[in-house]
């Protein structure tokens, strides 16, 4: 019976591993060897690795690949994209090429607004409090100014603190809703800093304002914190040509083409259970580029989720239209990055990723990785209306069926062979397989 530990954060690297294997695993020195032979041969490279979080016994190593042949606001991109899943980098790099000779993608930043609330309880009247709030505005901005005057200085800083009354949402809930604006930083530490300053203000200026002199008149801080929905931190990414153009597939005649384009989109638009799977082709092309630029790709992905239901009901994030003969098809989403800060000057890969994309500006960044999301769903949805997705996606999949089985290079190329002509399937890789080692 395996019995809770007492100070394991205080183990070394050593003990956590040989404890983890020992308590939790059925071969020990398997366990050891195989955590240990991902640890990074350069010593100083490893203790960077080990102090990017806690407990660490090993590194967790996801492919980096290359999309190349992005043409975005008539610059050449090659893209780093960090992820697990087979056909994802091929998809985007097929999506580059085929918009490539038609003028390539097009973006536009709209907005670059961050949010943070401070969310507190007040019981007496509200319109007091509003008076009250309008006392303290230039007090919260004044008592935050050690925070924020280098920020203000790159020309960002704190754009505005309103007060919002929820009460209909929930009893004597209200908040500052606080905006602001970060520059090349995706800024949580700056925001999550300023808030807290906030409350601090808030709960100081109300224990000795003059007209508060009731119990229900008490202001309760509950939580500060910056939130990762930024629906005015948005970009948008298109791509459009003529409808004649989209003569790239053979099997299928342009105009028609272009229409199961827009009603499988329209699909999405009304049908949630589609949506989802179509905003999750989205988010393939969207992760991995946030993770290969040391980027939180969970607040990016809770942010555009969000936003896909702004309206009520959860939609497409892609758009596509006829009109006049040109066909287009666009998305606009939020992206709250940043190019300095966190691991974007810590992790070697991340900075390697950063130079390979030219050092791009925080909307540089938020403009490659909308497009790097919207060619993804262009060659998922391109792949859906004509070949099915599985035939392109089971090809790239054929290597790790093959690698699974523990395919020599002969038996591999052999195989590969054979399915360029085959339908891959996982049954029938391991039917031809054993087939291949039986004679």
């Amino acid at each position: 019976m395996i019995t809770p530990i007492q100070g394991f954060s205080k183990l070394t690297k050593d003990q956590k591993i040989k404890w983890i294997a020992e308590k939790y695993t059925t071969n020990t020195q398997e366990t050891i060897t195989t955590l240990t032979k991902y640890w990074n041969t350069d010593a100083t490279l490893q203790k960077l690795h080990d102090e990017f979080i806690e407990n660490t016994i090993s590194n967790y190593y996801l492919p980096l690949g290359i999309a190349p042949n992005f043409l975005i606001n008539n610059k050449l991109y090659a893209i780093p994209m960090a992820i697990e899943e087979s056909s994802v980098v091929a998809a985007a790099s097929k999506a580059a090429k085929f918009w490539l000779g038609k003028g390539g993608f097009k973006t536009t930043v709209l907005g670059t607004e961050k949010v943070g609330q401070v969310h507190f309880m007040y019981k007496g009247d509200s319109k007091k409090l509003k008076t009250f709030f309008d006392y303290i505005k230039p007090i919260l901005l004044k008592d935050s100014l050690h925070l924020t005057q280098n920020m203000v200085k790159r020309g960002g800083g704190v754009l505005d603190i309103e007060l919002r009354n929820k009460t209909k949402d929930l009893a004597d809930y209200y908040q500052l809703h606080c905006t602001f604006e970060t520059k090349d930083a995706m800024g949580a530490n700056f925001i999550n800093s300023c808030l807290e300053q906030f409350a601090q203000t808030l709960k100081r200026e109300a224990e000795n304002y003059s007209d508060f002199t009731t119990n229900d008149e008490k202001v309760e801080v509950v939580m500060s914190i910056l939130s990762n929905y930024v629906p005015n931190c948005i970009v948008k990414a298109e791509v459009s040509c003529p409808v004649e153009d989209l003569n790239d597939d053979k099997t299928i005649a342009p105009t028609e083409f272009a229409k199961k384009m827009i009603r499988a989109v329209n699909i999405a638009k009304v049908e949630p259970y589609r949506a989802v799977t179509h905003n999750k082709g989205i988010m393939n092309g969207i992760d991995a580029v946030v993770l290969a630029t040391g980027n939180d790709f969970r607040a990016i992905e809770a942010g555009i989720h969000a936003y896909a239901a702004k309206n009520g009901s959860y939609t497409s994030l892609t758009h596509a239209s006829i009109d006049k003969g040109i066909f287009k098809f666009w998305i606009e989403i939020p992206l709250a990055l940043g190019t300095i800060g966190g691991l974007t000057g810590l992790h070697p890969l991340v900075k390697l990723a950063l130079e390979i994309l030219q050092k791009p500006t925080a909307k540089d960044l938020m403009q490659i990785v909308a497009v790097a999301g919207l060619a993804q769903n262009f060659a998922a949805v391109r792949s859906l209306v004509t070949t099915g997705i599985q035939q392109g996606h089971m090809k790239m999949h054929l290597m790790n069926i093959l690698n699974q089985l523990g395919a020599t290079d002969d038996e591999k190329n052999i195989l590969v062979n054979h399915f360029k002509k085959n339908t891959v399937t996982h049954s029938g890789v391991i039917s031809e397989f054993e087939k291949l080692r039986k004679n």
